[in-house]
């Protein structure tokens, strides 16, 4: 028994000796740990350790350490984000430097609108590859993505179009231009479930087929003319030096 009772007062001694570690956040963090933040508003991370404030603390963004100044390690440490796309999903983590199952983490979810607007003009040749692009990365993710010419949806199979969305860009392309099916006003319209409609122009302007000459073949056949007549003038002129001798 007191076996017993000595071991049992060990665990409550050692259990009020486990460290626990917080992450407060400002905007704060919700239930799942996740932080709702826009496009480059600032995100302020504070890490603490409820006892032991002399244990040095190590951030991570996701997998990579984040460089600290030496009065920021110990027993308390802050780091300030401000968010780029790329912060979309990364995961802060602050850790026990002696111990690293003692950590907390937070996680970003940073909105951002389509970089979409204005109006762009272009010129392509008959026959040539039209290629219209924009701009359709978003968080929360896109409702929709849709091509219009001169007002009506573009007709695909008529105008031998493809579009390719890769969630970054929307891509509309026709290999073979023609006059009468490509040139007009075309126009790539997204909605948002945050941001709402917007929409970006393209005035596409067909020009006639010029002919194209081969420069490298060309200068190399200038070269040989001209190094031909070159040789034959010294040649000419060594003969009449002879005979004036």
């Amino acid at each position: 028994m007191i076996l017993r009772a000595a071991l049992f007062h060990l665990f409550l001694f050692c259990a009020s000796q486990i460290l626990a570690i917080n992450i407060t956040s400002d905007p704060g963090n919700d239930s799942e740990g996740v932080i709702h933040v826009g496009l480059e508003g600032p995100v302020s991370l504070v890490c603490a350790l409820d006892t032991q404030p002399e244990e040095e603390l190590v951030w991570l963004r996701n997998d990579a350490v984040v460089r600290l100044e030496d009065g920021n390690k110990k027993g308390r440490s802050a780091v300030c984000v401000t968010p780029i796309h790329e912060d979309n999903g990364a995961m802060f983590t602050c850790y026990q430097k002696g111990n690293s199952t003692v950590r907390a983490s937070v996680t970003l979810n940073v909105t951002f609108a389509p970089n979409i607007s204005g109006s762009e003009e272009v010129t392509v040749e008959e026959e040539g590859v039209l290629v219209l692009e924009c701009d359709i990365r978003a968080n929360p993710l896109l409702s929709s993505v849709t091509w219009t010419l001169n007002g009506s949806l573009v007709d695909l199979r008529a105008g031998g179009f493809s579009v390719i969305n890769n969630g970054l860009t929307s891509q509309l392309k026709a290999s073979k231009v023609e006059k009468s099916l490509h040139e007009g006003m075309y126009q790539c319209t997204v909605v948002s479930p945050m941001y709402g409609v917007r929409n970006k122009l393209f005035q596409v302007t067909t020009t006639g087929k010029t002919l194209k000459f081969p420069l490298g073949p060309i200068i190399a056949g200038v070269v040989v003319v001209a190094l031909t007549a070159l040789f034959a003038v010294v040649s000419r002129w060594k003969k009449i030096t002879k005979c004036c001798k």
